[in-house]
């Protein structure tokens, strides 16, 4: 009987401690932000350096832009970075590759990161679905083939909403005539206010629409 009141007496004990702390999932900033410093310096293949990746996180995340598009995934970095901001705002992220191999490891990237959700990814050619995609758009990333600068933003201007901005990569590394032409015709359109940062070296324009 004793013992029988014993073991009531402990298990009322056991049940009136505390619950031993559960191992908490990582937040999304948590997982992102790791696996981009797991991989720092470790990205090729016409990725943006990373910070320029944090130039373009937070362009959207200042501006609130949701509707994200993309132009030149390589393997991902620069849409991570564009990802993580989207999933901060509500958004997503509309990207273009052409490259079958350099497409896969982004979506293996993706997926690590944790932002695949947040990501539409096509493997296509841009010169013809940027022309398809009907917008609009509120952030434009172009970090494609040089000489097709001014085309882009040409197709995309009028899928540009008011407030919005299209930035293009490498515009301080101008070793293509192409990139001087589309500077000089962007910043001489007078609803748009354009400016480059520096960041990692190569540049990014930075050109937002305003109302004529």
């Amino acid at each position: 009987m004793r013992t029988h009141r014993f073991l009531i007496l402990i298990g009322l004990l056991l049940l009136s401690l505390p619950a031993a702390a559960q191992p908490q999932a990582p937040s999304l900033d948590d997982r992102v932000s790791a696996f981009l410093e797991q991989h720092r310096g470790q990205w090729n293949a016409l990725n943006v350096p990373f910070e320029d990746g944090q130039i373009l996180h937070n362009l959207v995340v200042a501006g609130r832009f949701r509707n994200i598009l993309e132009i030149g995934t390589s393997t991902g970095h620069s849409t991570i970075w564009l990802a993580w901001a989207a999933a901060k705002t509500g958004g997503k992220v509309i990207t273009i590759e052409i490259d079958p191999g350099r497409r896969a490891l982004a979506l293996e990237n993706f997926r690590q990161a944790g932002v695949d959700a947040f990501i539409e990814s096509h493997l296509a050619n841009a010169h013809a679905l940027v022309k398809q995609l009907p917008g609009p758009f509120d952030f434009v990333f172009n970090d494609a083939d040089k000489e097709w600068y001014l085309n882009y933003f040409t197709a995309l201007d009028p899928k540009l909403a008011v407030g919005g901005c299209f930035t293009a990569h490498n515009t301080l590394r101008i070793y293509a005539k192409q990139v001087q032409e589309f500077l000089d015709v962007v910043r001489a359109k007078r609803n748009y206010q354009t400016r480059i940062e520096r960041g990692g070296g190569e540049g990014i324009s930075i050109s937002c629409k305003r109302t004529p």
